[in-house]
Order: structure tokens, then sequence, then C-alpha cells
């Protein structure tokens, strides 16, 4: 088994995809990790849409290119993340709105997601930056649902581990 922190040594975000299809049952492994990440009270607050069909990803990309994302026409897959509502028990409900955890629980989907893809040798970035109404409309998702992001995905042309810029840790963790 691959030791954790080398695998999060490894993901990095990929902004250069070879032209080379991802395998499906790739995909499905993808979002099978998402799927098993944590979420407050279960909730699941997610939906995911892969697009591997290639006119609809030549769409998608454009909408992500129209916002200064100019590699993602070269991505060989897109997964598209919707917020959904949340799950919860009824006593939970009459504590916190529905979708109180869900900004950090799909953070850790994607963050699983991402990482089962570089197991895989798949690279991946996450986008903010796109059309939400354009995705929303090619891919038949309601337009009062939030795309909460979508994540590029492809066979990288270098593998090359880019050195890590990070806070030291003294910066941002404090134990007490």
């Amino acid at each position: 088994m691959e030791d954790f922190m080398d695998l999060c040594l490894r993901r990095q975000s990929c902004r250069n995809f070879k032209d080379q299809s991802i395998e499906h049952e790739k995909l499905v492994k993808c979002v099978e990790a998402a799927h098993l990440a944590p979420s407050g009270c279960n909730g699941q607050p997610w939906s995911f849409v892969v697009v591997e069909n290639p006119e609809l990803m030549e769409k998608v990309a454009e909408t992500a290119q129209q916002m200064g994302n100019g590699f993602a026409s070269k991505a060989r897959a897109f997964f598209v993340v919707v917020e959904e509502h949340a799950n919860l028990m009824p006593h939970v409900k009459s504590l916190v709105d529905s979708q109180y955890f869900a900004p950090g629980d799909i953070g850790a989907a994607m963050a699983y997601l991402c990482l089962e893809a570089e197991s895989q040798g798949i690279g991946t970035c996450i986008l903010g930056m796109f059309d939400r109404e354009k995705v929303a409309k090619l891919l038949d998702i309601p337009l009062e649902k939030h795309i909460c992001g979508l994540i590029a995905a492809g066979y990288p042309v270098d593998q090359t581990v880019r050195k890590k810029s990070r806070k030291p840790l003294e910066e941002i963790v404090r134990f007490v």
C-alpha cells in the first residue's frame, strides 16, 4: 500500500495533459473515492457529472477558457461537482441549516477524488472560474443548483513533481 503522505506530496495541479483518453473504469474509481469522503452528519451534499464525451468536453472547456483557464481544452475529462441538499436527521436539522456543512464536505470529496486520480497516474486541476450557467445548461443541471467546481483531468505530459511552496507549520498551527 502506498504511503499517504507520499501521495499528498505527489498530487499537484496539472495544466498540461496528454492527448490520451482516460479509461472509464478509472473515472468511476475517482468518483467512488469522492463518494467515500466524510461529511457532516453523513449528509453527503454532493453529486457529480463526469464529462467524457469529446464534444461536451470541448464546450465545458470553453466555459473555463473564457475565464482565463486556457489549458482547459487539453483536459481529457471533467468532473462537475454539484452541491445537493444534505440529508440530515430531523433533530440536527432543527439546530443547523441543512447546508451548514456543505462547503467543507464538498472540499473533502474533491480532495478524495483528486488523490484517487493521482494514485492512478491521472493529473487534476480544480477550477473555480468558469461560466456556471453555461455548464448547467450544457449538462442539464437545474439552474437553481450550485455548481461548486470543475475538476479537469488527464494524463500529465510531465511527471516531474514540483517543489511545494507552503507556509511553515509554525505559522498555521497552534498546539494547545
